[in-house]
């Protein structure tokens, strides 16, 4: 069940078969890897002129990863409108229990997060769904080491956060 509108999910094998599709649709029809981050370098691009953002391996690819990641934030929405709504909040349950900062509390956080999350994703040359779903299925060895990374840099911060924080 979701845990949000008691609506039976989809089986995980659907959404595996839905990945491994535009995968190979990617690598097959217009030689690309599935990638996430590298689209956030193309939105950054947009607003603003830092070379890091403007480099020659940035350009060659096209702008192909804008709609990716447009159609990701629109099946975001179709499937929170279809599944019964969505509503926005600023409830983070334990957090605002625990650490109480508020609203401009929560926006530092999160932004940290994401700061820590951006540095993490370019050192390691790429995200989850690059490694962990393009490169372990291409066996390769720099994704393998990044997935396990990347999995117990989770494992390490949760237990961290609800252990010892919250």
């Amino acid at each position: 069940m979701l845990i949000l509108h008691d609506m039976q999910a989809i089986h995980w094998a659907v959404a595996g078969l839905g990945i491994s599709a535009v995968t190979l649709a990617l690598l097959v029809i217009a030689n690309r890897r599935l990638g996430v981050s590298t689209g956030f370098e193309d939105v950054c691009a947009l607003v603003l002129r830092a070379p890091y953002f403007h480099r020659d391996a940035l350009k060659s690819e096209g702008g192909w990863r804008l709609p990716l990641l447009g159609g990701l934030v629109l099946g975001g929405v179709l499937s929170a409108v279809l599944g019964g709504g969505w509503s926005p909040t600023w409830d983070l349950g334990m957090f605002d229990e625990r650490i109480g900062w508020g609203p401009g509390g929560k926006v530092v956080w999160m932004f940290a997060g994401g700061l820590l999350i951006g540095f993490g994703t370019r050192l390691a040359g790429g995200c989850t769904s690059g490694h962990g779903i393009f490169g372990l299925s291409n066996l390769e060895l720099p994704s393998l080491v990044s997935t396990m990374s990347f999995m117990a840099a989770g494992l390490v911060t949760t237990n961290l956060i609800y252990r010892v924080i919250l």
